[in-house]
This record gives structure tokens, C-alpha cells and sequence, in this order.
């Protein structure tokens, strides 16, 4: 691996107290923008409700899921206030989703990696519209012809897998092969774990100030996801956005912890402790 300078900051409270966006008094949904959200499969309908909820929280103006029709019944329970587009990695793969309509774009949470998500991932890429991929959206490749930002989340062995990075190593010192690989790659990536790290394209990395072992569940990565949607469309500057997701994530199973033990937190309880926490570094 090449050389670089492995300093990584500490991204805290008043980092996020002087960089969250505020709601203007005359703003309507049309400020905030419209995020979509590729989520969930017959098998995993819950990662689309986990995502969906987090993006939903996190301020975007209208979320559109895009998810198996057989998931769909299952999110609108606790999501009604989504649109849904049926089958949405079929649409995407064939071409029938306009994307610049959209301010952001997620996709990975319960999605098979599979050809058809490899062709819808393909087609998102050649947009211009920043993206987070996740989970089943994760595989090698290069992003440098990329002009938006591009956000990879993986825990560790999923890093191993993009990078060729043995999990053992990447643990002795996530802040570097975090920079290396982002710069490599020419994308953000959030290596998820104890002391979250976020590495910017451009070198500049930041290691996250919370977050708990009451994270080691699934299903609280697809909440993260959701959030980074979430965040990437209220904040104008979105290496701020990615900051403060991780943050406020964190911060929630932080909330958590105070009053309740970090085996029992299920994944979409965290959401449920953001509105509090949010206003709390307002």
C-alpha cells in the first residue's frame, strides 16, 4: 500500500452542531429534494423499511423505494408517507427509471448481488447524481470517471472483499487502508465498526466520536444507509452530510445504552431515538 498520511480527526458534537443544516421557515418538499432508494427482495423485505424509515427521519423531502412488488405491502405499513416504484432494479436495468429527477440515490440493502443488480448498479453509476452503495452493491470496481460523489459502506469483510485488504490487517489500521483504498478507488467509503471511519477521495478522514457495541445487530447498516440519503439531500456540502450521518447513527445507539443494555437494541429502535437526538445538537 502506498504512502500517505494516516492522521484521521475526530468528527465530534460541535462539528455537528456547526454544520447541520437548518429548515428554512418558507421551505416546502421540493427544497429537500427527492431521494431513491433501491432496498429489499422477497427474502429481506426489512432492509427496505429499515433504510426507508432512516432516509424518511433524515430530512429528504420525498423518498421513492424502489423494491420487489411483493415487499412493497410490507414497508407501506410503517412507511405510507414513500412512494413506491414496483420492481425497481428491473426498471433501473432496463433503462425505464430517470434518474436526474432524483437528488440521491442508495441502493444495496437487501438486494441479491446478482447480474441484474450489476447492470441496474451500472446504470446508476453513468448518472450524475451522488450515490451510496451498501451491501449487496458492493463489488470490485473502479469509480474514477465518476464525477459525483460516491459513498461505498462496508463493514470489514465486506472491505476485504472490494479491496483484497485481509480483515486482520484492515483492523491494525482502518484509518490508513481506509485513505489508501479511497483514494484508489476515488470514492468515500464508511468502514463501519468501533470508531466508525469515513476517507474522503481526497485524503481527508475522519474517525467517528460514537456509536456502541448495541450496533453489532443486523439491519442497523441499513438504517445508516438510509440516513446518508437522507442527509445528502438537505446538506449543500456532502462530505458534511456523510459526517453527520455516521454521527447521528451512532449517537442514536448512544441514547440507547444510557438507560438499556447494548445486547437488546434492534435495528429500527434507532430511529425512533433520532428526532431527540438531532434536536439535541441543533
Amino acid at each position: 500500500m502506498a504512502n500517505v498520511d494516516n492522521s484521521a480527526g475526530i468528527w465530534d458534537a460541535e462539528n455537528v452542531r456547526s454544520t447541520l443544516p437548518k429548515r428554512n421557515e418558507d421551505s416546502h418538499k421540493g427544497t429537500y429534494g427527492t431521494g431513491l432508494l433501491i432496498a429489499g427482495s422477497p427474502n429481506m423485505p426489512g432492509a427496505a423499511m429499515l433504510a426507508g424509515i432512516g432516509a424518511m427521519r433524515s430530512g429528504v423531502g420525498k423518498l421513492v423505494i424502489g423494491t420487489a412488488e411483493e415487499v412493497i405491502p410490507v414497508v407501506v405499513q410503517r412507511l405510507p408517507e414513500a412512494t413506491y416504484e414496483r420492481n425497481g432494479l428491473i426498471q433501473l436495468a432496463e433503462g425505464k427509471l430517470t434518474l436526474d429527477q432524483f437528488r440521491v440515490i442508495a441502493i444495496g440493502p437487501g438486494i441479491v448481488p446478482n447480474e441484474l443488480a450489476e447492470k441496474a448498479i451500472a446504470k446508476i453509476l453513468e448518472s450524475d447524481v451522488p450515490v451510496v452503495l451498501d451491501a449487496g452493491a458492493l463489488s470490485k470496481r473502479d469509480y474514477h470517471e465518476r464525477q459525483a460523489p460516491t459513498i461505498l459502506t462496508p463493514h470489514p469483510l465486506e472491505f476485504a472483499r472490494i479491496t483484497g485488504v485481509k480483515v486482520n490487517e484492515l483492523q491494525q489500521n482502518r484509518e490508513h487502508y481506509a485513505q489508501v483504498c479511497a483514494k484508489k478507488l476515488g470514492v468515500t467509503i464508511v468502514v463501519k465498526g468501533q470508531h466508525t471511519i469515513v476517507a474522503f477521495p481526497d485524503g481527508e478522514t475522519w474517525k467517528n466520536g460514537t456509536g456502541n457495541s448495541a450496533l453489532a445487530k443486523g439491519g442497523t447498516g441499513d438504517t445508516l444507509t438510509g440516513m446518508l440519503l437522507g442527509l445528502l439531500c438537505i446538506h449543500d456540502n456532502w462530505k458534511h452530510a456523510v459526517l453527520n450521518a455516521v454521527f447521528l447513527h451512532g449517537a442514536c445507539a448512544d441514547a440507547w445504552t444510557e438507560k438499556r443494555s447494548a445486547h437488546t437494541l434492534l435495528a429500527h429502535e434507532l430511529t425512533d431515538f433520532l428526532p431527540e437526538v438531532w434536536k439535541s445538537y441543533e
